[in-house]
């Protein structure tokens, strides 16, 4: 990738989703009622010369314009599945601040209640799993535990997964986002908790998503600065929890306040601030586990970029 600098404005890659939509409420720059629901929005934190303009799309998506032969489609930041990143690393690094991790919690394999499908039927050629993409953390997770090319499967977009399983399409469906507080609601029993597995196994949350920045954006203390107007943004949405909800609640889909607040809270939190020792440890262990079974390339150990 040819070497550029000094880039002020930059897009950012986020998921249409409540956690997302929180963190990076404190960015938004929608002027004379272009925002959500025709309101204008201004920046809450001082954004130190930088304009952020805010690019919408689902994580699949989002994975597959990080890796795009077209350099102008690679967003200088991004939201990024972890399985994702050894494909980029040589292109991106990762934030210290904007993960999403599953605590003891995460993707889940659901089926219908009324269906006596278990756990290792998951692998029985006559069943089919409808998955969020490829690529994503919920679905390495999956390989992980079942064995890599043990099961069939078929992509779906992630937001018509219950839907598809409700309907008869597939036997069971690998959820993620709001899917894992409303499944339930739709007649859907639940399999197997992936991050409760992982953190079982392991003793690590699992860590899902990340932010990266291009790595050619800027020199290093550039791209320091960035994201500490990053962490500005998630550490005012954390203070300001009530009216980052309200604009949250914009990409809440089947869920009222209470709901989106609690989903918001399950992945946006002290992780979300920085990795920390255990974020990092988790990251290289996901990797290093991916990197030994074949599933992804070995990157060795992950950098992070701080805040300056």
């Amino acid at each position: 990738m040819t070497t550029q600098t000094q880039h002020r404005t930059l897009r950012i890659g986020h998921s249409p989703d409540p956690d997302d939509a929180f963190m990076w409420f404190p960015l938004a720059n929608f002027p004379r009622g272009s925002g959500p629901a025709g309101k204008t929005y201004t920046p809450r934190v001082d954004t130190r010369g930088y304009e952020f303009v805010h690019v919408l799309e689902d994580i699949q998506a989002l994975n597959e314009r990080s890796q795009s032969s077209d350099p102008n489609r690679m967003l200088e930041i991004t939201a990024i599945s972890v399985h994702q990143y050894p494909y980029v690393a040589k292109d991106y690094a990762l934030t210290s601040c904007g993960s999403s991790m599953g605590d003891n919690y995460g993707p889940m394999i659901v089926a219908p209640s009324s269906s006596r499908l278990r756990l290792s039927d998951l692998t029985s050629p006559n069943i089919k799993i409808a998955i969020p993409g490829t690529r994503t953390t919920a679905f390495l997770a999956l390989s992980l535990m079942l064995g890599k090319g043990s099961f069939n499967y078929e992509v779906v977009p992630f937001d018509q997964i219950i839907q598809a399983v409700v309907a008869g399409k597939y036997d069971a469906g690998l959820i993620i986002h709001e899917g894992q507080l409303t499944y339930a609601n739709a007649g859907l029993q639940k399999l197997v908790d992936l991050g409760q597995w992982w953190t079982q196994k392991h003793g690590l949350p699992l860590p899902l998503g990340g932010n990266a920045i291009r790595r050619d954006v800027g020199p290093p203390g550039q791209l320091r600065e960035i994201c500490g107007v990053l962490l500005d943004s998630i550490q005012y949405a954390l203070e300001h929890r009530g009216e980052s909800v309200d604009y949250a609640l914009n990409y809440a889909r089947d869920m009222g306040k209470d709901l989106a607040d609690r989903f918001v809270g399950m992945y946006v939190n002290k992780w979300t601030l920085d990795y920390g020792p255990t974020g990092r440890l988790a990251v290289n262990t996901l990797l290093a586990e991916a990197a030994k079974a074949g599933i992804t390339p070995a990157i060795g150990e992950v950098d992070f970029i701080d805040p300056a």
